[in-house]
C-alpha cells in the first residue's frame, strides 16, 4: 500500500512514513520519514530551549547511567581509575593497539584484582575481543557471559 506525503507530495510506500495510530486513514502520519526528520532537524537548529533541554536531559541520563554502572561493577570502576591515574602519573605507558597498532587505544583488564595488569587495544579491537570471545568481559555477570 502507498501513500502521497502531504509535505513532498511524493508517493511512498507505508513504511516510509512513520506509524500513527490514531490518526485517519491508514494509521500513519502525514508526512514522510524523510521530511519528518527534516523538519524535526531544522525545529532543534531554529530553537535554543530545545537544544537546551536536549543538553541537559543528555547529560542526566548519562550521569545516571554512569552511576548505576559503577554501583553495579564497583571493581572494574576501581581498575579503571587505577589505570587512568597510573597514566596521569607516568607509572604506566600506553602502547599501541595488540592486535592492529593503532594509537588511541584502551586498556583491557583479564582481572580487576590485578588494576594495572592491562593489554592495550583500539576501540575497535576491544570491541571485537569481546564480541568473539565474552567471557574477556570481565565486568559482565555469569548470565550474560553465556549468552
Amino acid at each position: 500500500m502507498s501513500k502521497q506525503c502531504s509535505q513532498c507530495s511524493q508517493t511512498k510506500t507505508l513504511d516510509e512514513f512513520y506509524k500513527q495510530p490514531e490518526s485517519r486513514g491508514s494509521g500513519h502520519i502525514s508526512k514522510c520519514r524523510v521530511c519528518t526528520t527534516a523538519n524535526v532537524r531544522a525545529h532543534r537548529r531554529l530553537n535554543d530551549s530545545v537544544r537546551e533541554y536536549d543538553r541537559r536531559r543528555g547529560s542526566r541520563q548519562t550521569i545516571e547511567k554512569a552511576r548505576e554502572w559503577r554501583e553495579a561493577h564497583p571493581d572494574a570502576y576501581r581498575a579503571h581509575n587505577a589505570v587512568n591515574n597510573a597514566v596521569r602519573d607516568g607509572r604506566l605507558t600506553k602502547e599501541p593497539c595488540l592486535f592492529c597498532g593503532e594509537a588511541k587505544v584502551h586498556g583491557h583488564h583479564q582481572d580487576y584484582s590485578k588494576p594495572l595488569d592491562v593489554i592495550w587495544l583500539c576501540p575497535r579491537c576491544h570491541h571485537r575481543l569481546h564480541a568473539n570471545f565474552p567471557e574477556t568481559a570481565a565486568h559482565e555477570p555469569e548470565h550474560r557471559r553465556a549468552a
